[in-house]
């Protein structure tokens, strides 16, 4: 059990001297701490009114409203939605006017396009929660899926806060995005651009980049890095990130580099495996280590195998 603080203190009488001693040395001693930190903070400048769990009390309101599974309250009538969307309307209006004070003109016309996109939003992400049930045998149902999978929290959290990119909205995507990343283990940056049915299998470590492409029914493994080559700031708004055409598989620990990357549709990348040139369509991709003794005689290599 939790001891309070005052308790601690009074059974410590020797603490509450050096305590009392201290603050006669020097009483002035906290004000000068709290001045010093108080210019350091002035120098941010103006500081927009808003905080990483303010965004996911957003974004899980906002997922509660395509997911009856994952509300709270369970809205039983289309009133009750619709006075929902008008509250989460408000809310958006307002975090919109802290993040882009300049251009709060637009946080109307902006929440609207949003709470009308979301009908669309709801059936992109039953897409992806059924294409994690097809793909894992472990899975018991779809309300499973929906609740227990990392994936599916992941990608609806990404592809809302990628509603709010397309409206070049500053600060609040990235935000939505980190608290499913803290909460999920799986790092998308809402600029990715990302195709209907994506099953992230465990997920843990996954990392797909701003400018990433991702085709249809992509299947992809714990710790895989959908990343970049080291590029100057100044290229940041070149495409630095690889592109995934549809049906492909990417085995755990992967890692596929460069902007200039495509794996062809239907490949497959094996597990561990360092990709930083493009593969044609129907590959499959694999690391073999040097020295490995098999138990059994290796598997014939096809002619689009590449060995790393």
């Amino acid at each position: 059990m939790r001891i309070p603080h005052a308790v601690c203190i009074k059974e410590n009488p020797e603490r509450l001297t050096i305590m009392n001693k201290t603050l006669k040395i020097n009483p002035s001693a906290l004000f000068d701490v709290a001045s010093g930190l108080i210019e350091r903070q002035r120098s941010y400048g103006a500081v927009p009114d808003i905080h990483m769990e303010e965004a996911g009390l957003f974004l899980d309101e906002c997922l509660g409203l395509l997911f009856p599974q994952m509300a709270r309250q369970r809205p039983k009538s289309p009133r009750e939605v619709e006075a929902r969307l008008i509250q989460m309307i408000g809310k958006l209006r307002y975090t919109l006017c802290e993040v882009m004070p300049e251009q709060c003109t637009r946080a109307e016309g902006i929440a609207m396009r949003f709470a009308m996109a979301l009908p669309k939003i709801a059936d992109q992400v039953r897409l992806d929660a059924q294409a994690a049930m097809d793909g894992d045998p472990a899975a018991g149902s779809l309300d499973e899926v929906i609740l227990a999978y990392p994936s599916v929290y992941a990608v609806a959290s990404y592809r809302l806060a990628n509603l709010l990119v397309h409206e070049d909205v500053p600060l609040l995507p990235r935000l939505m995005g980190e608290y499913a990343h803290r909460l999920t283990g799986i790092d998308i940056n809402p600029g990715a651009t990302i195709g209907q049915g994506l099953f992230l299998d465990h997920g843990t470590a996954i990392v797909i980049g701003e400018s990433a492409i991702i085709g249809n029914n992509v299947k992809i493994y714990q710790g895989v890095t959908l990343g970049a080559l080291s590029v100057k700031r100044t290229l940041r708004h070149v495409k630095r990130h690889p592109t995934i055409e549809d049906d492909v598989v990417i085995y755990a620990n992967a890692t596929i580099l460069g902007g200039d990357t495509v794996i062809g549709r239907g490949s497959v990348i094996g597990g561990n495996v360092w990709v930083t040139k493009s593969v044609p369509p129907g590959s499959r991709v694999m690391y073999r280590s040097v020295g490995w003794q098999g138990l059994s005689e290796p598997e014939p290599e096809r002619a689009d195998d590449f060995t790393i």
